[in-house]
């Protein structure tokens, strides 16, 4: 460990400041405690800007200082307020970097920078939507920075080819994967009950289908249910669709989501069971893992994560997905947004049996310890604050 920690570069005396809109749960914010770590271990000040949320406490486990304001809100006056608020925090606490993660904080962020004179460097987490100009003005905030990390290839890409950043701007940086937490040796069997006792499947024998993520409909939860009910009934005997994840005031999706699976004659085979806490020990209560977007997935988390954990994995075939699942070796990449491409997979996965699909898993690690850490992405992102500010 002690040798990983030396490839850090080093950050003492040096104060950066991230910006996001909250502290709940997704990829942006295990991206800012990720970096917040490594900014710390490295010997600098990690301060952060956001409404906070459920992860704050291990926010500042890992010694980072929150600053609390509404960068959540798209409010032109609140934008202009925390653009007020960021400078004071420049000035008075030193910083040397910006680092903005979300595009309506990413506004007041940029006009803070400049207007301070520090460095400001962006991460493009996602496929922004939106074909007006108005939009794609919005949009634009986020090819705004000295230097543009993107967390995929495709979003590289993308970056380039609607922004028309020049490529020496962008540096891809891939999502990374705590392959110390998601390590199928450290996740003990009570930890695995305890997750399939939350989910009711306490000796269960059926084959789990687990899709995690926030109830929103592009990550795909309807589809999923879709597929199922294109299993002839002897086939879904066999299976059990987890849904982890909550609505987050998505209320209306939810009850569709219920109500589909009503529709479809699901109880008993299909169940929501909310946020789940413990995501490794959730992987190895699950024999194949889900992720079936129907919009790209800037990179994919949930996919790398469950290849770590060995697990043979479902995704739709575009976007990030397209680099984190190997089709057919580490798992199977459908059609987005066709339910009987997802039960055909889920019917061949099945098919192969448990020794076939503990290979896939296997390949999967490999793939991801390869291509996808969380010390590669603290390395590389502080080498992007190393080039900016020496």
């Amino acid at each position: 460990m002690a040798r990983a920690l030396e490839l850090l570069p080093d950050m003492t005396g040096k104060t950066i400041l991230q910006v996001a809109p909250e502290l709940s749960a997704g990829g942006v914010e295990r991206t800012v405690l990720e970096v917040t770590e490594a900014i710390v271990q490295a010997g600098g000040r990690a301060l952060l800007a956001s409404r906070g949320g459920r992860l704050e406490g291990e926010f500042t486990q890992l010694g980072g200082e929150l600053y609390r304001m509404d960068a959540k809100s798209k409010n032109p006056v609140v934008l202009k307020a925390n653009e007020g608020k960021l400078k004071r925090i420049i000035h008075d606490e030193g910083v040397h970097l910006v680092h903005a993660r979300s595009r309506a904080p990413a506004w007041s962020a940029y006009g803070a920078a400049k207007a301070s004179g520090v460095p400001f460097v962006t991460t493009y987490h996602g496929a922004y939507s939106g074909h007006s100009g108005l939009k794609r003005k919005y949009n634009s905030v986020m090819a705004k920075g000295e230097l543009v990390i993107a967390n995929s290839q495709w979003i590289a890409e993308h970056v380039h080819q609607v922004h028309h950043v020049p490529a020496e701007r962008i540096v891809t940086i891939p999502r990374g994967v705590d392959l110390a937490a998601f390590d199928p040796d450290v996740v003990n069997a009570g930890r695995i009950a305890d997750v399939r006792a939350r989910w009711s499947l306490t000796d269960d024998k059926r084959l789990t289908l687990f899709l995690p993520g926030r109830l929103t409909e592009w990550k795909g939860q309807i589809l999923a249910l879709q597929a199922m009910g294109l299993l002839a009934p002897e086939e879904r005997e066999g299976l059990v669709l987890v849904l982890a994840g909550d609505a987050q005031g998505r209320t209306a999706y939810e009850g569709r989501i219920y109500d589909t699976i009503r529709h479809l004659q699901l109880d008993g085979q299909a169940m929501v069971v909310g946020h789940e806490s413990d995501m490794p020990a959730a992987y190895l209560a699950s024999d194949i893992v889900l992720a079936p977007s129907t919009r790209p997935e800037a990179f994919g988390r949930v996919a790398a994560e469950a290849s770590a954990m060995g697990k043979p994995v479902i995704v739709s075939d575009h976007g990030g997905g397209r680099e984190t699942v190997l089709d057919g070796e580490t798992g199977a990449r459908v059609e987005p947004g066709d339910p009987a491409a997802l039960a055909g997979a889920i019917r061949a996965l099945m098919a192969v049996g448990k020794t076939a699909r503990a290979g896939m898993g296997k390949a999967g690690q490999v793939h991801v310890r390869k291509h996808f850490s969380k010390r590669g992405l603290q390395v590389a992102t502080l080498g992007v604050y190393k080039r900016l500010i020496g």
